[in-house]
């Protein structure tokens, strides 16, 4: 009998996205001196934890996680507040499980889901579908297959050759088509995701990927169901390739102290529109502030300069002015251009 392989195909994209990851991890490390500051490790896995919630309806705000985390009051549901608590709990425990044991799943969903459901830390055992508004977009197979295709799954998971960023990926949409819990499946697959990533690469276990996801949510959702209509699950893995990607830039970004940027990049000489091209080039995620900040200009001058270049379609703003990035589209511009 052929053995069980997840419903994927390695294309060209991923390989490239998989390139630039290993290269924004790098980078990465090297703004964190290979490890990163206890005060970034909870940080960045405190939004972790948020925008994965987030996605599952629970509506307390970072500054609200936060403080339940820290053992302040809240005014908050109960209910939001026990799964704040028992997602860090969850999250804190990664080190203690393997990706391929059963029994550490299983475990993972008990301390997720403990005073949330009758049946945290069991396999469910009553047929569930997965609604958008009052549409049911996906039922789950019968409860009575579950313990088989998790068991062919984590054993794929073991033997696998795929890289563990396509690995982890192809896991996360099985995991999500089984839906072997009665609740809980979404954060415990991005939670596992982050598992099997960490394994290949510890840092990874405080890479907030999940704030992309919550941004993307409906991209996210249609991913899943296209994978679903198809039975390939490809084009979810690129987009959870891109998320990690865009997630690497934001923490580079973030976690680099304006004085190391400005010593990275040094002096950039030329025109004000020239300087900020040229900053970009570089640094794709820096902002208008940081911008300013490099070139010794005030934030307006530098706003009418970006407004000049993206009209000479010289420059284009990708994604949202928080989490998105810079595309500089011509280093040269015509002659006399701005």
């Amino acid at each position: 009998m052929t053995a069980y392989h997840p419903p994927f195909q390695l294309t060209h994209r991923m390989t490239e996205a998989m390139t630039s990851i290993a290269e924004l991890l790098g980078a990465w490390k090297a703004v964190n001196a290979d490890a990163l500051r206890p005060e970034l490790r909870r940080g960045n896995r405190i939004r972790s934890i948020q925008a994965s919630l987030a996605v599952e309806q629970n509506t307390l705000t970072l500054e609200q996680v936060t403080a339940v985390l820290e053992g302040r009051l809240v005014l908050g549901s109960p209910r939001e507040i026990q799964e704040v608590r028992n997602a860090f709990a969850a999250y804190e425990s990664m080190s203690q499980w393997q990706p391929d044991r059963a029994e550490d799943l299983l475990a993972a969903h008990g301390v997720m889901m403990a005073a949330l459901v009758d049946d945290a830390g069991q396999w469910r055992r009553g047929g569930v579908g997965v609604m958008a508004g009052d549409e049911v977009i996906h039922v789950a197979p019968p409860a009575s297959q579950v313990p088989r295709l998790m068991d062919d799954l984590l054993s794929w998971l073991a033997r696998t050759e795929a890289h563990p960023l396509i690995a982890s990926a192809a896991f996360h949409y099985e995991f999500e088509f089984i839906h072997p819990f009665s609740d809980g499946n979404g954060r415990m697959g991005r939670l596992w995701q982050s598992l099997i990533l960490s394994r290949w690469q510890p840092v990874l276990a405080y890479l907030p990927v999940e704030t992309v996801i919550k941004r993307r949510q409906q991209a996210y959702y249609d991913e899943l169901a296209v994978a679903d209509e198809r039975a390939d699950c490809s084009g979810f893995i690129q987009f959870i390739l891109t998320a990690i990607q865009e997630s690497l830039q934001e923490a580079i970004s973030s976690d680099q102290p304006p004085k190391t940027l400005v010593k990275t990049l040094g002096k950039t000489p030329g025109k004000t529109p020239e300087r900020i091209l040229s900053l970009l080039a570089e640094t794709p995620s820096l902002s208008i502030p940081d911008l300013a900040q490099h070139i010794g200009k005030s934030e307006s001058a530098v706003e009418r300069a970006i407004r000049k270049l993206k009209a000479a379609g010289r420059l284009a703003r990708i994604g949202p002015d928080k989490g998105g990035h810079w595309q500089v589209l011509d280093r040269v511009g015509p002659k006399g251009g701005p």
